[in-house]
């Protein structure tokens, strides 16, 4: 694995380029099929929603923290929850950027399954390997489907702490973390509504890995 991780930041470069043929062909010269690489980033993308899922569960308790405010510096309890909106806004656009590399190698490797298919000499095995193709096909559909039904539930949470944190900027006073008891239930709700999705999706993700073995 530590070799693996040592040869993707090699040529991390090629992203930048759009030159993702010219990455898959290096990869695999030197040993790591698109499937390897998918697997790869099926796990990261896992590991990216682990962390999101903490990081707006800890912006949530930050919150139940602030609404039980107590006397202090609002100035500071701006500044902690600023802080988590900023993690969560980070963990989340980490999440889109691993499930679009999930995407991309996910079609590569699926455009090339189809046309080596039709290499083929022996019909049973070309049936064999076809049925193999639709199987993981149907696999990955519903994988990246839980995926971004997941992230879609990060933004309405996002714009709930980015108001939060912006009204509670601007008034820096009681009334607006009275203000922000108002909307914790809702906050509430859409954090663990979140977590569950999360968690679906993460499930998924070990089932696909699992099938890539």
């Amino acid at each position: 694995m530590k070799r693996f991780v040592l040869v993707l930041s090699l040529f991390s470069l090629f992203f930048a380029y759009g030159c993702q043929k010219a990455y898959y062909s290096t990869m695999e010269s030197m040993g790591y099929d698109k499937r390897e690489i998918l697997s790869d980033r099926v796990e990261k993308a896992r590991e990216s929603q682990e962390d999101a899922k903490e990081q707006f569960a800890s912006a949530l308790e930050r919150f139940k923290s602030a609404v039980a405010f107590d006397g202090g510096e609002l100035q500071t309890v701006y500044e902690q929850l600023n802080d988590e909106y900023e993690d969560s806004k980070g963990k989340a656009e980490d999440v889109k950027n691993r499930i679009d590399k999930v995407e991309d190698v996910a079609e590569a490797l699926f455009d090339e399954w189809t046309e080596e298919i039709k290499l083929y000499s022996s019909a049973k095995l070309r049936q064999s390997s076809q049925e193999k193709l639709t199987e993981t096909k149907k696999k990955y559909s519903g994988l990246i489907k839980a995926m971004r039904k997941a992230e879609k539930k990060m933004y309405p949470v996002l714009e709930a702490f980015e108001d939060q944190v912006l009204y509670l900027k601007h008034n820096l006073n009681a009334k607006a973390v009275a203000a922000l008891e108002g909307e914790l239930t809702s906050i509430r709700t859409d954090v663990d509504a979140l977590i569950k999705e999360m968690d679906k999706s993460i499930a998924e993700a070990d089932s696909f890995i699992k099938s890539l073995e």
